[in-house]
C-alpha cells in the first residue's frame, strides 16, 4: 500500500483527530505532539483534503482574504489608521 492509498482510505474520524492534534499541539490523551509528528500530520491532512475535495475554505490553514473596497486588483490591501 502506498502513502497515497493510505490517505485515500483514511477514516474521517482519524482525519479530524490529526487536524485537532495539529491545531492544539497535543494528542487526544494529552501528550504533546512533537515537531516531527506535527509535520507528518500536516502533510497527511493536506493530502487528505486535496484527494477528498474538501472545499478550500474548510482546509487547514485557510485564511479568508477580504477586499478593502479599494477596487485595486493588484493583490495589495490598504490599511487605514484612524485616530
Amino acid at each position: 500500500m502506498t502513502y497515497e492509498d493510505l490517505i485515500e482510505r483514511l477514516d474521517p474520524t482519524v482525519y479530524q483527530n490529526l487536524r485537532r492534534a495539529i491545531e492544539l499541539g497535543k494528542w487526544p490523551d494529552g501528550r504533546k505532539v512533537s515537531d516531527e509528528q506535527r509535520k507528518i500530520c500536516l502533510e497527511a491532512v493536506i493530502h487528505y483534503e486535496k484527494t477528498h475535495d474538501i472545499p478550500e475554505s474548510e482546509r487547514i490553514g485557510y485564511i479568508q482574504r477580504q477586499s478593502c473596497g479599494s477596487g485595486s486588483d493588484s493583490g495589495e490591501d490598504t490599511i487605514r489608521i484612524v485616530n
